[in-house]
């Protein structure tokens, strides 16, 4: 059951992460924009955060779906959901009202106080799927396994035959 959940958690989290990135590509100065309305990064390094951050959301995106570095992708991915947390919080906290450019997007907008709780309650879900992947990254349907090897799925194989193994290990 816990490889079923793993995988649910990749597909959401990853999903996201593809979708949230892959709007931003075809835009850069917009996502470097959403990141300067936040601020609280020194200017020098703002552009290359905007410009970097949707590369490394497809990327883990992909990882993430892939089933691959899963453990490494999951702790990025938590990360970069603190850093989004701690962003929208601090912005409502200072009376900013600028939208959150998580599906790209970015500057000021004028009902962004009423959309923050609801943007820091899905990043703390998204948090709490990455957070799962990075304890415990073993899923069904990974290519870990495939390409470095493990006893997953003689461990699936045999949790399947007698569901109580896995409540043991």
């Amino acid at each position: 059951m816990k490889d079923w959940i793993g995988l649910l958690a990749r597909l959401v989290t990853g999903g996201v992460w593809i979708v949230a990135g892959a709007l931003k590509l075809p835009d850069p100065s917009e996502s470097v924009r959403a990141v300067r309305a936040y601020d609280l990064l020194p200017e020098a390094v703002v552009p290359t955060v905007g410009h970097l951050l949707p590369v490394l959301e497809v990327v883990v995106g992909l990882l993430l779906v892939l089933g691959l570095l899963t453990r490494p992708a999951a702790v990025v991915s938590s990360l970069l959901f603190v850093a989004f947390i701690i962003g929208i919080s601090a912005a409502w906290a200072r009376g900013l009202q600028i939208d959150c450019g998580c599906f790209g997007g970015g500057g000021y907008d004028a009902d962004a106080t009423s959309k923050y709780p609801w943007e820091i309650a899905r990043d703390v879900g998204l948090l709490a799927l990455s957070g799962w992947l990075a304890v415990r990254p073993r899923s069904r349907w990974a290519l870990d396994p495939v390409l470095f090897g493990s006893s997953h799925a003689t461990d699936s194989a045999e949790n399947e035959r007698n569901p109580h193994v896995e409540e043991h290990a």
